[in-house]
């Protein structure tokens, strides 16, 4: 045999491989305003910059006509390439093929690449595009997703892991992304356990894809995803940007960027962003884009627990996590959904050695039966497990409220911060003046003639005496009292000094889902 008759068997196969389900399926895709498995690759990595691993996998099923049945590449493509020149491993389901269902081989290449991510201390990043099990493969397709689960946990807290969700992601398939660091999905994505139909068979209820899995359920209600895209390429230009303030592993630390920014510029705009009034809601999205290099904020979750902001960006060139009440929404009070939002992005910056940054303007945990029958305790204290728990530096500013238990939970001293510092408008207390007053003074006030009066008085009389900055500052809660146009300042210098530490970087632990 010629090496001609050889590369022309050779190309035959490789051009098979890259035709997925057909011209017709591809084409379909398309059509729909949806890129394909091997686009999608393309389009995320550098370019030609793919290196392809296990094309010419095949199924080996022979049950209910499998034998008959071709599956280029078992329906999804596996591989590695760069990202800014930094190296990441992929794998794209390919619905074009078997609706991108997983079988034994299909489940065992995105294994393959898992195993890999692992030992090259690299990303990655799997490409969700699937109707679910492979009926036909049977127990073997759910030895798959298990084998797919296994590794998702164990490289949990070790290298950053990204679930894109592009299509159907059904049953056992929705698990693998629940375990990961990152979700995203395209509007015309979905994503349950159980589909409409059986949903209406079991319970009788009646519901589209969409409105049981669609992205801005999981976005806004049920908090399983982190960020939503209105096409394809923007979930894949969102994830190069994530990518950004990620690291390589729990072996390195974020890139430092040189910052076009210059670390010690003043910010006196905050003074007319903040509100003087305590009880006046503003967008404290606003100081955080004042305050990080180039007004640049890449929010996490910006849909789902709104009392509670998070998300990445720089100061002075490094990487930096931020966790914020939000007053605009619920007067920025932790509840359950938005303690175990804090909670989960805390773990994951300290899994990923980027330093945290809070920003605090809390009246306190939500009251009430709803809350309690909840377990607002026990998710509350997820809170104050994690900033304990985290090891890389810490830094809080206290903008205004900070009562109570949430004054500790949200970075306070006590918890482990590095360094707190406070505006002038800070507010430490144990709760609101009113409530104070009115248990702490209620003899006086209830045996006055004058009740409303007395209240009042003693009310300011505990504004004056507690509700400032000033006596935590004297007790070294507080570092430094620090004027808003200082801030940006005194962030980047306490970031400088902290980052100097010697805090671990290895695995410290896992990023369970909380």
């Amino acid at each position: 045999m010629a090496w001609e008759d050889i590369l022309e068997e050779y190309r035959k196969r490789k051009e098979t491989i890259l035709l997925g389900g057909g011209k017709e399926k591809l084409q379909k895709i398309k059509d729909s305003g949806k890129l394909t498995a091997r686009e999608r690759i393309n389009y995320f990595l550098d370019e030609n910059s793919f290196v392809e691993i296990g094309a010419f996998v095949e199924h080996r099923a022979t049950a209910l006509g499998m034998e008959k049945t071709k599956a280029p590449s078992d329906g999804v493509v596996t591989g590695f390439g760069t990202v800014g020149g930094r190296l990441v491993f992929v794998a794209s389901q390919d619905f074009s093929v078997l609706g991108g269902s997983v079988g034994e081989m299909h489940a065992a290449k995105i294994a393959r690449i898992q195993d890999m991510a692992l030992q090259y201390k690299a990303p990655v990043i799997i490409m969700n595009d699937s109707g679910g099990a492979r009926i036909q493969e049977g127990v073997d397709s759910l030895k798959g997703y298990g084998d797919i689960f296994y590794r998702n946990v164990k490289s949990s807290g070790v290298v950053p892991q990204i679930s894109v969700v592009f299509g159907p992601c059904a049953g056992g398939a929705v698990y693998s992304p629940a375990l990961m660091d990152f979700v995203f999905m395209t509007k015309n994505a979905y994503m349950f356990i159980t589909g409409p139909k059986v949903v209406e068979t079991v319970t009788g209820e009646k519901v589209t894809n969409e409105q049981l899995g669609g992205p801005l359920v999981h976005a806004e209600k049920a908090g399983n995803i982190h960020f939503v895209a209105d096409s394809d390429e923007e979930a894949l230009d969102l994830v190069r940007e994530l990518l950004s303030y990620l690291p390589n592993s729990a072996f390195e630390k974020p890139l430092y960027m040189d910052p076009n920014d210059e670390p010690t510029r003043l910010v006196p705009e905050l003074e007319d962003i903040i509100p003087a009034e305590p009880n006046k809601a503003f967008d404290i999205r606003k100081v955080i884009n004042a305050v990080m290099d180039d007004g640049r904020f890449m929010e996490v979750q910006s849909d789902f627990a709104k009392s509670v902001v998070t998300g990445f960006g720089r100061l002075g060139g490094h990487v930096v996590g931020i966790v914020a009440n939000q007053s605009s929404f619920m007067a920025g009070v932790l509840d359950i959904d938005s303690s175990d939002k804090a909670a989960r992005f805390v773990r994951t910056c300290n899994a990923f050695n980027i330093p945290i940054l809070t920003f605090v303007d809390t009246p306190g945990y939500m009251p009430g039966t709803g809350q309690e029958y909840g377990g607002i305790i026990r998710h509350g204290a997820k809170l104050l497990y994690a900033y304990s728990e985290a090891e890389v530096p810490k830094i809080t500013l206290i903008v205004r409220k900070a009562f109570g238990g949430a004054y500790i939970a949200m970075g306070s001293k006590h918890l482990g911060a590095d360094l707190v510092f406070a505006l002038p408008s800070a507010q430490v207390a144990v709760m609101e003046a009113a409530g104070a007053a009115n248990i702490v003074f209620k003899k006086e006030i209830e045996s006055s003639p004058n009740p409303e009066e007395v209240r009042a008085s003693k009310i300011s009389e505990y504004n004056k005496e507690f509700m400032n900055p000033y006596v935590a500052a004297s007790r070294l809660y507080v570092d430094d009292i620090v004027e808003p146009q200082f801030v940006r300042i005194a962030l980047f210098n306490a970031l400088e000094l902290t980052l100097t530490k010697k805090n671990s970087v290895g695995v410290k632990h896992g990023n369970i889902p909380l």
